[in-house]
This record gives structure tokens, C-alpha cells and sequence, in this order.
């Protein structure tokens, strides 16, 4: 069955999934031994003509797991002070708990099944988010245990870009180096990304019906 892309019900547009931006800054790049140092999440809305636009971010600092590993390098590229007294880190699970309320009030609003994760690397993102889940025995997450949309393959498609700056900026969007690796730039940035590329979809998809009406 093909989509209407002139309605907005987000329920109809992903198969009962609510696409959620998320992105995460880490300790390193094993989800089982490396912490989880920030996480932020934006749920996807949609206008009544079907437009899709990046929603409210809501977003926390992590306090590291006992025993967790922090590659220095890592740090390195986030900037990311583990030590300092403002950072205001949560333990994981309040962390979780946190960023998922948002999610589940927007899975519900949109009656939507799920959460389908959005990232640029979606399977790092959801790596360390499962990893956190487990850890914490969180049990209310509303994110889908492994299906996700991945930016890199999307902004591949779209603009023969992979990299997020690239990709970004090839989508007629800014892009501000010095704000990179934050977990709320790039899960801002992202989601301006994956609202491009899925309206420009819509508006091709669109103008093809409008043509095969016309002729």
C-alpha cells in the first residue's frame, strides 16, 4: 500500500513508528566497556500536510558506570569534562528515565507503536543505548530493540555525502565546527538533516503523482 504523503499522521508515515534523533557522546567505542557521557534525543513531528520537522530536544549528562573505561582520546574530541563540578551528570538509569518520558509522550501523542531510533551511525547510538538499557535494567524503553533509520545511508542516497558536517552542509543547512560533538548539536543537526531529505522525498513524490495525473 503507498503512502499518502499529503496527510499528516505520523502513525501512517513510518508503519506505526515515531522517528527520535538520537545521539550520544561516549568514552570510547565499545557500548560494554566504555562510558556513556551524554545523551540527547528529538522526537520527529509532522504538519497536517505531512511535513516533518524536528521536535523539542531534551538531553543529560551521564555519570559514568562503575567500572566503566574513558579512552582519553575520546575526550579528547568531545571536550567533554568528566570531572567538572557543574556538569550536573545523572546516573545512567535517571539519565534514561529522563530523555524516554519525552519519547513515550510523543509515541503516544502521534499513536505511534514505537520508537524507531535516528542517528548518523544509528548502530553506535542504539549500541550504547541497549548497553545502558541492560545495565540499568531500565523498563520502560520505548525505543525499538534494533530496528533504526541511519542518516549515513539516507544523506548517501540524497547528496552522495556520509559525513555529518558534509552531509549537512550538502543539504543547504549550517554548520558550526566548533559546536560539533555535543550531544545536543548533533542530534540538532541530524534531525534538520533527516526532515530535509524526508520532505524532499515527499515533495518529489508529490510532483511524480501530479504528473501521472496530468498526463
Amino acid at each position: 500500500m503507498s503512502i499518502d504523503f499529503s496527510q499528516g499522521r505520523m502513525a501512517d508515515r513510518f508503519r506505526g513508528f515515531l522517528p527520535v534523533v538520537v545521539d550520544v557522546e561516549t568514552g570510547g567505542f565499545d557500548c560494554a566497556r566504555h562510558a556513556l557521557l551524554e545523551i540527547a534525543v528529538c522526537p520527529i513531528e509532522i504538519d497536517d500536510q505531512g511535513v516533518v520537522r524536528p521536535g523539542e530536544i531534551t538531553s543529560s549528562h551521564v555519570a559514568p558506570f562503575e567500572g566503566a573505561q574513558i579512552d582519553p582520546k575520546a575526550l579528547e574530541i568531545t571536550g567533554i569534562d568528566v570531572d567538572h563540578p557543574f556538569r550536573g551528570a545523572l546516573p545512567e538509569k535517571e539519565a534514561l528515565s529522563h530523555v524516554f518520558a519525552p519519547v513515550r509522550q510523543a509515541v503516544r501523542r502521534h499513536n505511534c507503536q514505537r520508537a524507531v531510533l535516528v542517528g548518523h551511525n544509528a548502530f553506535f547510538d542504539l549500541g550504547f543505548l541497549n548497553a545502558a538499557v541492560a545495565r540499568s535494567q531500565h523498563k520502560r524503553n520505548p525505543f525499538h530493540p534494533f530496528s533504526t533509520f541511519d542518516t549515513v545511508s539516507l544523506a548517501g542516497l540524497a547528496f552522495g555525502q556520509t559525513v555529518l558536517a558534509r552531509a549537512v552542509q550538502a543539504a543547504g543547512l549550517e554548520w558550526t565546527p566548533s559546536e560539533a560533538h555535543s550531544a545536543v548539536y548533533d542530534t540538532e543537526r541530524t534531525a534538520a538533516l533527516f526532515c530535509t531529505i524526508v520532505n524532499q522525498w515527499r515533495s518529489m513524490s508529490l510532483a511524480c503523482k501530479s504528473d501521472e495525473q496530468a498526463a
